[in-house]
């Protein structure tokens, strides 16, 4: 009789571990793009120096930020956003991921930019805060200071796309204001600063109009227009963080 070959003799175990081998590096594939960031970013924001403004013009607050195009991707795409804090750029357009629901989003909750920048199209302002170590008291405080929108009118919360307060650690500074293509950087949060940010550009700057025809009628506090011209960075009693857990968004649109 001839003599069993020894993968004959050791088949079981050799097929069991293989099978084992093929199940863990499955398994560290899963894992691995389980645990990749959701997004990414090529270039950590600085807005260049811009000249002052002509004779007689008052600075306009924030910075124009170059464009990143608009449209919607399926959720669960990870998007490169050229700079970050993105102003601009493709998001989701489903319920639950974007746009968000208007409130305040604590450190902990899974808040992207896929999700916030659907705010941003429809006119929102986004109010971005930096690490862990947030006054939860003070976001809120923001949030109930926000009024209705400049242009629409629309009352914050509820159907609203604006505001949204959210932790982001991608950016140069402690706080950033947003509206479509423009940012306010913000070494602390002044409620001030970003309301008159918001009230001179929200809903002026937005490539998709939730009131249609509104803006021509609407008179802006300052130009409508992005311009080059920054106001000083603006800094007031540092804040820190906000409060809940993630809530379904706005139904999309």
């Amino acid at each position: 009789m001839a003599k069993a070959s020894v993968f004959q003799r050791y088949r079981t175990i050799i097929l069991g571990a293989a099978v084992i081998a093929v199940l863990a590096l499955l398994g560290a594939g899963v894992f691995s793009a389980a645990t990749q960031p959701a997004y990414a970013c090529t270039t950590i924001w600085q807005p260049d120096p811009t000249a002052s403004p002509r004779e007689g013009a008052s600075p306009q607050p924030g910075y124009v930020q170059p464009d990143m195009g608009f449209g919607h991707v399926s959720l669960g795409t990870k998007l490169t956003y050229t700079y970050c804090p993105p102003a601009s750029g493709k998001h989701y357009n489903a319920a639950g991921a974007g746009p968000l629901q208007s409130r305040v989003y604590g450190p902990n909750d899974t808040v992207i930019p896929e999700g916030w920048a659907h705010n941003l199209e429809h006119g929102a302002v986004v109010i971005l805060y930096k690490g862990a170590e947030v006054d939860e008291s003070a976001l809120q405080d923001l949030f109930d200071a926000i009024p209705a929108s400049p242009v629409c009118g629309f009352q914050p919360g509820g159907q609203s796309p604006s505001p949204v307060i959210a932790r982001f650690d991608d950016m140069a500074w402690p706080f950033a204001a947003l509206v479509w293509g423009r940012v306010l950087p913000l070494e602390s949060l002044d409620q001030q600063a970003i309301l008159d940010f918001y009230q001179t550009f929200g809903e002026r700057t937005n490539p998709e109009e939730l009131c249609p025809g509104a803006r021509e009628s609407a008179a802006p506090s300052g130009s409508a227009a992005p311009s080059a011209a920054p106001s000083t960075p603006a800094s007031a009693a540092p804040s820190s963080a906000p409060s809940g857990s993630t809530s379904p968004s706005v139904a999309p649109s």
